[in-house]
């Protein structure tokens, strides 16, 4: 297949309507390949099906061709959309390119960093469910390992900036504004944060062994912008930090996304000061369009109980309250 032709994955295994019916599978050329930080890498692929239909929150399913170790795709998840002549900035021509950004962990990735621009990949996506959340003053992004891959696009079309997805799709609700709240292990982990500033997203670091930002958990940094209860500061206050009186709870709104203990950690800090809160889960998978069960969540139902739900259909997006953690 020559570069951006698709086609349909026809009928979805279960026998049920699914998203992935209409999913784009394509031969996707690269376009742009590096290293933006300590093991970690951003991928451009030139696949217009996909990049014109992605919405924030979604992820494709990519695979190196004519190799059986690794034989299975990876999860990826899309890191932004644009057209030729806006250089990421979406412009009024119809989205071909994609960036994923990943991190060198599994024989996937190591074999992945190597190749080169002009060598082919096999992707297929858009998948999954992505945000939908409420119109809000203030959102608050935050991101921990390399979640950011998740949450950038949403931070920039609920700036106004862009609008993402197929042209039939309703433009989200504008906010009055974004931060974002990122945790690593160290300095050298954050790849990618000038996107963030260059889209007019607050950004606030934090770093274990204080290399960076404020030093503890994101949680910790949390806390500090917000207050440990909620309270926040002085409402005249025109530092990055959050006003109680200019904030309260429902005007805010927290994604998230990163490694389980610290979305589990967040939805926790969230449900205490009565935040709605989403996270978007990094399950592994085998397939991305539901037939292989490898990605299962225990999510929660209306009676108290869960049971088990498939992140490639039923998520990645999640109300936090609904994961049984």
């Amino acid at each position: 297949m020559s570069s951006g032709t698709a086609s349909t994955i026809a009928e979805q295994p279960l026998g049920q309507p699914c998203y992935a019916d209409t999913a784009a599978f394509a031969s996707a050329r690269i376009v742009a390949h590096s290293r933006i930080a300590d093991n970690t890498w951003r991928l451009r692929l030139d696949c217009p099906a996909i990049a014109a239909a992605a919405v924030p929150g979604q992820f494709a399913m990519v695979r190196i061709p004519h190799r059986s170790d690794p034989l299975l795709a990876r999860p990826l998840a899309v890191y932004d959309t644009f057209s030729d002549d806006a250089a990421g900035q979406g412009g009024g021509s119809p989205r071909r390119y994609a960036d994923f950004i990943y991190a060198v962990h599994g024989r996937f990735t190591t074999a992945l960093q190597d190749m080169t621009v002009g060598q082919e990949l096999i992707a297929w996506g858009p998948l999954g469910n992505g945000f939908q959340i409420p119109a809000v003053d203030h959102l608050v992004l935050v991101a921990g390992g390399i979640g950011q891959t998740a949450l950038l696009s949403l931070g920039r079309e609920r700036l106004g900036q862009t609008t993402y997805g197929p042209s039939s799709r309703p433009s989200p609700a504008r906010c009055r504004r974004v931060t974002c709240c990122w945790g690593a292990r160290h300095a050298g982990l954050f790849g990618g944060i000038e996107d963030y500033r260059a889209a007019g997203i607050d950004v606030h670091q934090a770093t274990l062994d204080g290399s960076a930002g404020h030093r503890g958990t994101v949680v910790d940094l949390l806390d500090s912008l917000f207050g440990p209860t909620g309270a926040g500061c002085d409402p005249a206050d025109t530092s990055p930090h959050v006003s109680a009186a200019a904030d309260q709870p429902r005007s805010l709104h927290v994604a998230c996304c990163g490694p389980d203990p610290m979305m589990a950690a967040v939805a926790r800090w969230s449900a205490a000061r009565s935040i709605t809160c989403d996270v978007s889960l990094e399950a592994p998978m085998a397939c991305g369009i539901g037939i292989c069960f490898t990605c299962v969540a225990r999510v929660r139902d209306g009676s108290g109980g869960w049971d088990y739900r498939r992140t490639c259909i039923e998520g990645p997006v999640f109300d936090a309250t609904r994961i049984a953690w």
